[in-house]
C-alpha cells in the first residue's frame, strides 16, 4: 500500500548486499519463517500455532493493506535471497529475520535504520513500534540502536518511538 505521496518503490537498497524487495506473493520459504518455534514466540503471545498458506496470507494481506511491506533480501553469492519481511506502517514497523542463519547479525538494525531513513524522507515525524516482548532482547537492542526509545508499557513488553531530529 502506498502510504507516501511517493509509490513504494520495487526495491530499497540498504547496502551492497542488503536489500529492500517490495512484496509481489507469497514465497514458499516464508511459510517455514512462521512455523519456526523461535520466530512464534518472539511475535505472538495469542496464538503461538505454526502459521499454514491461509494464515500467512490472512497476515501479509492486513500488513501489504496497512503499510508498505518488504521481503529483506540479502546476497548470497550473486543473488538475492529473501532471509525475511518487513512493513513500514504509520502507527508500527513490524520485522522479522526468517532465516536463522541471518539472525544476529545487524541486518535487522541496518533495516530499521533504512526505513526510518525513507520514513523521515517522506514526512513522517514519528516512527513507532507498537509492541516488542519482555523477552524479545534482540529487537528491543535493534531498535534502541537505531535511537528509538521505550514508550508505553504494554500487556507483554513496551511500545517504541523514534522522534525526526
Amino acid at each position: 500500500m502506498d502510504i507516501f505521496q511517493e509509490k513504494q518503490p520495487d526495491n530499497l537498497y540498504i547496502s551492497q548486499k542488503l536489500r529492500l524487495g517490495k512484496f509481489q506473493e507469497i514465497v514458499p520459504q516464508a511459510l517455514s519463517w512462521y512455523q519456526d518455534e523461535q520466530i512464534l514466540r518472539l511475535i505472538s503471545r495469542q496464538n503461538i500455532a505454526p502459521y499454514d498458506q491461509t494464515r500467512l496470507k490472512r497476515m501479509y494481506d492486513y500488513l501489504n493493506g496497512r503499510g508498505e511491506l518488504y521481503y529483506i533480501e540479502y546476497m548470497t553469492g550473486n543473488r538475492f535471497t529473501k532471509i525475511g519481511d518487513v512493513t513500514l506502517m504509520p502507527h508500527d514497523l513490524p520485522i522479522v529475520i526468517g532465516n536463522p542463519k541471518f539472525r544476529g547479525k545487524g541486518i535487522g538494525h541496518q533495516v530499521i535504520h533504512g526505513l526510518v531513513a525513507r520514513a523521515f524522507a517522506q514526512g513522517m515525524t514519528e516512527v513507532y513500534v507498537e509492541d516488542i516482548y519482555h523477552d524479545n532482547i534482540g529487537s528491543q537492542r535493534a531498535f534502541e540502536k537505531c535511537g528509538f526509545t521505550r514508550d508505553k508499557k504494554t500487556i507483554f513488553g513496551h511500545s517504541y518511538h523514534l522522534l525526526a531530529h
